[in-house]
Order: C-alpha cells, then sequence, then structure tokens
C-alpha cells in the first residue's frame, strides 16, 4: 500500500473537502492508503475518522480551536462563527514555520506522494514537496489572483490539477505551467443525489403548506455566491407567486468586512421586505435530501470555479438557474438545455426566467431529465475517482 498524504488548511467541510472526502473509497480501494494532515478537531477530522483514514495534526493556527463546540458547521449563531473567524486570523502561523512542520511530518512518513487539496495549501506546500523528493500535487479549486511567488510556489509541484477549463485557462494566464496542469472535473454519488419524491418534510418544518413552491440557492454567504441577486430577483417576483419562498442555504466563511456587511444585509432582508418568504438555514447536513423538497434550484454565483451543488442539483433532477460565469458552463453546455443560463449579476433577467418557469410544469419536467442525463454522463463520482488515480499513477 502507498501512502498519500492529503493536506487541508480548515477544520470544515466545504465544497473541496465533500469532493475529496467523497473521492477516498475509491483512492483506498485502488491500494492507496490516505492520511490527512489537518486540525485535528471539527467537522473534516470526524468525517475523515468515519471513513477510517488517520488524521495528522496540522494547524495553521498556533494553538488549537477554543472550543471544540464552536465550529462553523456545527449549528451555531452568526457571533460564534465571526469570533472562531477573528481567532484564525490573528493566530495564524508564519509560513515557514508552516513549511518546516510540514517537512517534518513528511521525513517522519515518507509517503509517496502529496496532494494539497486547496491552492492556498498547494502554495505552501509546493517548495515542501519539491525538496523532499515527494511528488506533489496542488488542487487547484479557485479562481483567484496570484503574486509571482505564488505561482512559482504552485509550480514546484509535479501536478496542478484545476477543477475545470476555465480555472485552468485563468491560472495559466497568471503564469502556470502548462504543461504540469490538467483539467479534473469533480464527481458525484449519483445513488446519494438522486431524484426523489417529495415528502413534505421541509415544508413542515418551515411552517409552510403543501402547495407552497420552494426555490433555493445553496453555497457560502458572500457576495461571490450572489444570494443578494436572487433577494432582489425574489422582491419582484412575491406579488406574482404568492406562494413562492426562497431558501438561503449555507454560512459566511470569510471574516472580510464586505462579506460581514453582505451577510448582515442578507439577514435584514430576511426581517424585512421579504419577511416570511425568505428563509435563511444555515449550513445543513441534508442537502441531498432537501433538494428533492425544491420546485427549483437557482444559483446566481458572480464567479464559480465548479459549483459542487450544481451537480448535485443536477443528479438529483432539479430544473436549474445558473449564470454562465467560470466552470458552469462545461457543466450545462448551453446547446444541450440541460439548464436555464443567464448573465452575473442580472436580477431582471433571474426574475424573468423563473416568472417563466414557476407555472411551467412540464418545461420544469423536461429541464429536469436533462440536467440528470448530463450529470450521469459526464460528472460520475466513478469517473473522477478514474480520473484521479491516473493522475496519480502517471506520476510513478
Amino acid at each position: 500500500m502507498r501512502e498519500i498524504f492529503i493536506l487541508c488548511e480548515y477544520p470544515t467541510l466545504n465544497g473541496g473537502e465533500r469532493s475529496m472526502l467523497s473521492t477516498l473509497p475509491g483512492v483506498k480501494a485502488a491500494g492507496w492508503t490516505p492520511v490527512a494532515l489537518c486540525p485535528p478537531e471539527g467537522a473534516l477530522a470526524e468525517a475523515l475518522r468515519s471513513q477510517a483514514v488517520e488524521v495528522v495534526p496540522f494547524r495553521t493556527q498556533n494553538s488549537p480551536l477554543p472550543d471544540h463546540s464552536v465550529v462553523p458547521g456545527e449549528g451555531q449563531g452568526v457571533r460564534d462563527v465571526r469570533v472562531l473567524a477573528d481567532f484564525q486570523k490573528r493566530n495564524r502561523l508564519p509560513q515557514p514555520t508552516l513549511r518546516e512542520e510540514l517537512a517534518r511530518i513528511i521525513r517522519s512518513r515518507r509517503p509517496a506522494l502529496l496532494h494539497a487539496n486547496s491552492l492556498a495549501m498547494g502554495r505552501l506546500s509546493g517548495p515542501v514537496a519539491a525538496e523532499s523528493g515527494a511528488a506533489g500535487v496542488a488542487h487547484l479549486r479557485d479562481i483567484v489572483g496570484l503574486s509571482a511567488q505564488a505561482v512559482r510556489d504552485l509550480n514546484a509541484h509535479t501536478r496542478l490539477l484545476a477543477v475545470s477549463a476555465a480555472t485552468r485557462d485563468f491560472h495559466l494566464a497568471q503564469g502556470l505551467d502548462a504543461h504540469k496542469t490538467f483539467v479534473l472535473h469533480n464527481g458525484v454519488d449519483l445513488e446519494s443525489f438522486r431524484p426523489r419524491t417529495p415528502t413534505g418534510f421541509l415544508h413542515r418544518e418551515l411552517g409552510l403548506s403543501s402547495e407552497a413552491k420552494l426555490i433555493a440557492t445553496v453555497g457560502q454567504l458572500g457576495p461571490r455566491k450572489g444570494q443578494d441577486v436572487l433577494i432582489r430577483a425574489a422582491s419582484s417576483l412575491v406579488k406574482k407567486f404568492p406562494k413562492a419562498h426562497f431558501l438561503l442555504i449555507g454560512r459566511r466563511c470569510s471574516e472580510k468586512e464586505e462579506t460581514c456587511a453582505f451577510e448582515d444585509a442578507l439577514l435584514a432582508a430576511a426581517e424585512g421586505a421579504l419577511k416570511s418568504r425568505l428563509h435563511l438555514l444555515g449550513e445543513r447536513p441534508d442537502v441531498h435530501l432537501i433538494l428533492g423538497e425544491l420546485t427549483l434550484y437557482v444559483h446566481p454565483a458572480r464567479q464559480e470555479p465548479l459549483g459542487r451543488v450544481l451537480l448535485e442539483a443536477g443528479a438529483a433532477g432539479l430544473p436549474i438557474i445558473a449564470t454562465a460565469v467560470g466552470g458552469t458552463p462545461e457543466i450545462f453546455p448551453p446547446e444541450i438545455r440541460s439548464a436555464v443560463l443567464i448573465p452575473p449579476d442580472d436580477p431582471e433577467a433571474l426574475a424573468a426566467e423563473m416568472e417563466t418557469l414557476l407555472p411551467d410544469e412540464s418545461r420544469r419536467r423536461e429541464l429536469s431529465r436533462a440536467a440528470r442525463n448530463r450529470i450521469a454522463a459526464a460528472f460520475a463520482l466513478q469517473t473522477a475517482v478514474k480520473n484521479l488515480l491516473g493522475h496519480y499513477e502517471d506520476l510513478f
């Protein structure tokens, strides 16, 4: 069995962590032994241990979390999330210290491969992997600007895996090595995320009648995901569709001032003009079940490298309206009409498409079938695992 180190920065479970976790059974079945280097407390460590994956403590902060109960994704309030974010920012260890610790762990175990599960961890680990002699892989799950030094650090890896062609192209333009950088789409479990007969549990939880139409978006609360665009579109629809209710599922992860202000505006909207029609559900462990209760899924992101929730919503057979940004047109090519694509930051276009689809059950069924067929054909988890293992084997 060959040991592979998987390097993660935070103790939380977001799209990148969930995508990585979904591949681990297939990686293990192929003869690899995954070992996670990550904070030893929190939702991620718990999920890893539930798969019998060894967790080697690796913290980017200079002390553990102040309270294990205060971990994003565990149901705490907005104030607690902000306290934790501020704690992480103030207590982050310097890069040289982190690299020294990573090098020490590598020397003690001599893994065959180091896989950084995020761009930030790829920047940190590139020079360490190169100096250690271990094959280094960095996952590029973000579309962000890079400094010249960050580009050099990433290029020190043996291979770079971008979650979409759009993500790859963006980073190649910044100077990443084209010969090292490949596209590896995420995959989704077609059994966990499948069309389901609605049970009405979410209507009951929210105290809504069974006739209510639920329109949802899932993602971290922040300007990049565009929840404010959905709210503006919803504001123009509530009088025309009195049975329509709008759900925001997710939490804020960033401690930036603009993101905190963005969240405050969403909370105000839920208590203002859209009161009783806008529901902020926070982070939920049952998204796979929630999708089966929806009438329509909306993804109003301003930027999206490759939205995992779009794969999940498509696999669940939902009619989808999404912005044509980043890797989204790779998931739903316009020519096959498996989703409705609109321009970003355009609440009028979003409102118009929702107004068209909400009363048109036949069209929603067509989109549902097309979305499920597209995800099953191109983004099945087995395909993603096979392609990931192919990259691993290419390095030896």
